[in-house]
């Protein structure tokens, strides 16, 4: 799947500190139709795109208590579509009135080679799964309904298994640092999924 652009804005100079603002949930297998019929009738397109991507998670470790992390993503349903990656800084939870997670967002295109490249700078891969689902748009809101599989040989994308019997639900929107109104809009959008799905602001730390 390639990624929307990061930015409509032109750079006169310097860099655009981009954010991901994130709510998250999930819906249970049964429930699948249920939730992409009533995103059709929300989203802009009514048919959605699917994607089927490898992803791949890189740790780099040294002084700091905690690795750096960078994710590495391939289309596996798209010839020729560059690599992606991304590096997802730490969530910003303490506004209460700011009704998404928030955290830093870098994605850039890349060339095929990425992996070799992470590897010789140090990193060293932490997991990998599949990714399969399909990716809704409304205005610049992005809803993404997708399943992870478990690869189960390392490096064999052909060898998968479902790691639940749920699909991960994410409304997502990369903006300017500072656009915090967006977490309103997807707030409004979120209660028009209930009940199927209630999506949420989730602390990562929390999963752990």
């Amino acid at each position: 799947m390639e990624a929307p652009p990061v930015t409509m804005m032109p750079v006169t100079g310097g860099t655009i500190n981009m954010m991901e603002y994130l709510l998250q949930g999930s819906v249970l297998d049964h429930s699948l139709e249920s939730l992409i019929h009533r995103l059709r009738g929300l989203c802009d397109n009514m048919e959605p795109e699917t994607f089927l991507d490898h992803e791949m998670v890189f740790l780099l470790k040294g002084q700091q208590a905690s690795p750096f992390v960078l994710r590495a993503r391939r289309s596996m349903d798209r010839a020729g579509a560059p690599w992606h990656l991304r590096y997802l800084g730490q969530p910003e939870m303490g506004d209460k009135n700011r009704h998404a997670l928030v955290r830093n967002c870098v994605d850039i295109a890349t060339s095929e080679n990425l992996t070799d490249f992470l590897m010789e700078m140090g990193f060293r891969m932490d997991h990998e799964f599949v990714a399969k689902g399909h990716l809704f748009r409304k205005g610049i809101m992005k809803i993404m309904v997708y399943k992870i599989f478990r690869i189960l040989v390392p490096g064999n994308t052909d060898s998968t298994e479902a790691l639940s019997l749920s699909f991960l639900v994410e409304l997502s929107v990369v903006a300017p640092a500072g656009q915090d109104m967006v977490s309103d809009d997807m707030r409004n959008f979120a209660e028009q999924l209930k009940p199927l799905v209630h999506l949420e602001k989730i602390d990562p730390k929390r999963l752990m």
